[in-house]
């Protein structure tokens, strides 16, 4: 599944004036506040099943990043016609894998967050980017 996923395209970064979010909660506030203005700029509906599965798919990026990828490098959130979509870079160069149920063990906390994520989104790609990391955009449809 994997796989399917991933491009080799270079993704780019945001733009250097963009605060990037330190903290999950902060990329979830800057979410809900960028859907909510560009839906109502471009007349656009914003369900609010929509807007809580890309704060979950948000607070799942920007968590992994934290503790998987070295921290986030990069933040972008856009409405369209098509969905939300989220972007989220981290430094690591390592794809996110999710944990088979015969893998997990009662131990062993996390490993979901990557299923949860393809679920909700209706598209998942994963990009090397030029100076190492990776770009997870994943795009929540609007409903």
């Amino acid at each position: 599944m994997l796989e399917m996923h991933r491009t080799r395209s270079a993704a780019t970064l945001p733009d250097a004036c963009r605060r990037i979010p330190s903290r999950p909660a902060e990329a979830r506030r800057t979410v809900e506040r960028v859907v909510t203005e560009r839906c109502r700029a471009r007349a656009l509906p914003c369900p609010a099943e929509t807007v809580e599965d890309a704060l979950l798919v948000t607070s799942e990026l920007t968590t992994n990043a934290l503790l998987h990828g070295g921290g986030i490098t990069g933040f972008d959130v856009d409405v369209d016609s098509g969905g939300v979509r989220v972007s989220v870079s981290d430094r690591s160069d390592e794809l996110p894998v999710a944990h088979r149920p015969a893998d997990e063990r009662a131990s062993r906390p996390g490993g979901r967050g990557w299923p949860i994520v393809c679920r909700l989104a209706r598209d998942v790609r994963v990009a090397e980017l030029p100076c190492g990391g990776k770009c997870i955009t994943a795009v929540v449809p609007l409903r």
